[in-house]
C-alpha cells in the first residue's frame, strides 16, 4: 500500500505557521530539484535552522545556508536530519536551499524549521517591571513546557511517518520475494511431476528392444 498521499495529508496538518519570526513547514522535493527559502534576519538575533528529510530514497539531500553577501555560511552533503544554530553578523535575507539534483528517481518529503529569535513570552509578561507574582510564574512556567511539549510531538510524528514508511517498503519487498519463492516452488514442483511420469510411462513395443 502505498502511504505517500497518507503522509503529505499528516504533514499538511503541520501547515505553515509563524515561529517566534520563523517558519516550520513539511515539503515535497523532486527528484533533479532544488528548492529555496527566503527569511529575513536582523544582526545578531539567534536563529537556528533544523531539517530532517522523512520519506524517500537514501533519506538524505544537500543543504546550504546562505548569507546576504553570498557567503555560505552552513553546508552539508547527502544529510539525512541536523540542526544548525547561528548568530548573523549583518541583517538581510538569508537563504537556506535543498537539493535533490544528485538524485534521479526518488522523490522525498523534507522538514524544516527556521527559528528565529526566542520564543516571545506569554502577553502582558514581557513588560512585568516589578516580580512576577506567583501565578505568572506558574503560567510562565507552564507556557515553556507546552513549547516543548509541541516540540517534541512533531519530532515524534516525524520519526513515526518514517518508521511507517520503511515498514511498508519491507512489507512490499517481502511480498515480492515470497511470490518469487512461491513461483519458484511451483516450478520445481511441476517439473518433478513430469520426469517422475516419464520414469514411469509404458513403453511402446517398438521402444521395448
Amino acid at each position: 500500500m502505498n502511504c505517500w498521499p497518507a503522509l503529505l495529508s499528516l504533514f499538511s496538518l503541520l501547515g505553515t505557521f509563524l515561529l517566534a519570526g520563523g517558519v516550520e513547514l513539511t515539503f515535497e522535493l523532486a527528484d533533479n530539484a532544488k528548492e529555496c527559502f527566503y527569511q529575513e534576519i536582523e544582526k545578531n538575533v539567534t536563529s537556528t535552522l533544523e531539517f530532517q528529510v522523512v520519506t524517500g530514497g537514501q533519506y538524505d539531500v544537500d543543504v546550504t545556508l546562505e548569507a546576504p553577501n553570498k557567503e555560505i555560511i552552513y553546508s552539508q552533503v547527502k544529510t539525512q536530519f541536523d540542526s544548525h544554530t547561528f548568530v548573523p553578523t549583518m541583517s538581510g535575507i538569508y537563504k537556506a536551499c535543498f537539493s535533490n539534483e544528485f538524485s534521479t528517481y526518488s522523490h522525498k518529503l523534507v522538514y524544516m524549521d527556521f527559528q528565529v529569535g526566542e520564543e516571545q513570552s506569554l502577553p502582558g509578561l514581557g513588560e512585568h517591571v516589578t516580580v512576577m507574582t506567583q501565578m505568572e510564574s506558574s503560567a510562565q512556567e507552564v507556557h515553556k513546557n507546552l513549547i516543548s511539549i509541541l516540540d517534541y510531538q512533531t519530532h515524534h510524528r516525524l520519526r513515526e511517518a518514517q518508521g511507517r514508511k520503511r515498514a511498508e517498503e519491507l512489507n512490499e519487498r517481502v511480498l515480492w520475494w515470497s511470490i518469487l519463492e512461491t513461483a519458484f516452488i511451483l516450478f520445481i514442483g511441476i517439473g518433478q511431476v513430469l520426469i517422475l511420469k516419464n520414469f514411469f510411462t509404458d513403453r511402446s513395443p517398438s521402444q521395448s528392444y
